[in-house]
């Protein structure tokens, strides 16, 4: 599944240039993939990944602050013994970087995960390296989602550092966040 960023305007001012420079990062798409290592047919119910949206940013004005943005999401793992998981991110950078583009300007950022709700801290992920030995509280009855609750068991966490907004060019950056949850 993959979703979309609407456009933005883009934004800009008279004056010193260096303070009424805005930067505007419309979105960071969420895509989202479960991956199967197993040959059992019933793999594709042991993993699932709910309630993921897009990232946005708005428009930026204060360089020396780092902007995050998090959001709780559910996955839902029925892995016994424990319902472990692993979660790899891609993004649409060349080899899958952390890149937001702005025709031929870049903006990097960083993702973050963590196996709790409301979080706004979470592990450093490296492009396309997966983070193992996450564990859901979603994956015991019956329900193959998080419907019987909890209703989000995971933090994904998208940062841009000031000092990357500080040296970007002016305009209107966007970019693909790619998602891969797999069983353990």
């Amino acid at each position: 599944m993959a979703l979309r960023c609407s456009s933005t305007a883009r934004q800009g001012g008279e004056g010193n240039r260096r303070l009424r420079r805005l930067i505007r990062v419309s979105c960071v798409s969420a895509a989202c993939a479960v991956a199967f290592a197993a040959t059992d047919a019933q793999a594709a119910d042991t993993v699932r990944i709910s309630a993921l949206s897009d990232v946005s940013f708005g428009t930026i004005a204060n360089f020396s602050t780092d902007y995050l943005r998090s959001q709780s999401i559910c996955v839902h793992s029925k892995t016994p013994p424990g319902n472990y998981y692993r979660v790899t991110a891609v993004g649409s950078g060349a080899g899958g970087a952390f890149l937001l583009n702005y025709g031929s300007s870049t903006l990097p950022y960083e993702v973050q995960w963590s196996a709790a709700p409301s979080q706004s801290v979470g592990t450093q992920l490296v492009a396309n390296q997966p983070l193992t030995g996450q564990q859901t509280t979603s994956g015991s009855g019956d329900a193959d989602d998080c419907s019987r609750g909890p209703a989000t068991t995971a933090s994904l966490i998208v940062v841009v550092r000031s000092a990357s907004v500080a040296a970007a060019t002016s305009g209107t950056y966007s970019g693909t966040l790619s998602l891969v949850i797999g069983p353990e």
